[in-house]
């Protein structure tokens, strides 16, 4: 049985992330099932022995890469969209996003649009797990709208809940369109289609 992270030392929590940090990086560029358990070990310069001291299996330690992942993308949403008070704010997020985006010419989309896209029909722990990831990602653009709408830039009885959805379902559109066309064109349009939406809805 693998040790439990909160028991483990400080060395052994280093240790650990930096398997899940080799494993997130090799996955990405070549998929969770053709990333064996002995290329992260080689990439991480780990032993067979230490990797089963930290992760019980394969699986084990995709959950964990997804939750890197939920981190990673969390944490640059958060630069954004917790300074969010009003629809200008929301297209300074906008341009954040493009501008990354088109950084990298569209190279590796979306991490966890990725692995949902290869894992949520054949593997029901980590769909699961990755909609609890895009849940949480969700209720950021959902913060971000609630503030908006204290403001008084919606309209009264406006969907916001619906609207978080609709935001969350267009990145990911146009992430994934970018990924492909490499230019973030794609994530642009889909993104100001959405904030010119909000912008009406302001209007009424």
């Amino acid at each position: 049985m693998p040790v439990a992270y909160e028991k483990l030392t400080a060395k052994g929590r280093a240790t650990r992330e930096r398997i899940v940090a080799a494993a997130s990086e090799l996955m990405l560029q070549r998929g969770v099932a053709r990333t064996t358990i002995e290329d992260i070990q080689e990439a991480a310069t780990i032993s067979t022995s230490q990797m089963y001291h930290y992760f019980a299996d394969k699986k084990d330690l995709v959950s964990a890469v997804i939750d890197y992942q939920t981190d990673q993308v969390l944490s640059f949403q958060h630069l954004g969209l917790d300074r969010i008070e009003s629809i200008d704010d929301l297209r300074r997020w906008r341009d954040v996003m493009v501008d990354a985006v088109h950084g990298r010419n569209g190279l590796g989309g979306c991490p966890l649009g990725s692995m949902a896209s290869e894992l949520s029909d054949c593997d029901p722990v980590a769909r699961a797990r990755l909609a609890r990831s895009f849940a949480q990602w969700e209720n950021v653009i959902r913060d971000g709208l609630v503030a908006i709408a204290t403001r008084g830039e919606l309209a009264a009885g406006t969907d916001i809940d619906g609207i978080a959805l609709a935001m969350l379902a267009a990145l990911q559109g146009g992430l994934l369109l970018s990924q492909v066309r490499r230019d973030a064109a794609p994530l642009a349009a889909a993104v100001d289609t959405m904030i010119e939406h909000l912008s009406r809805l302001g209007m009424r």
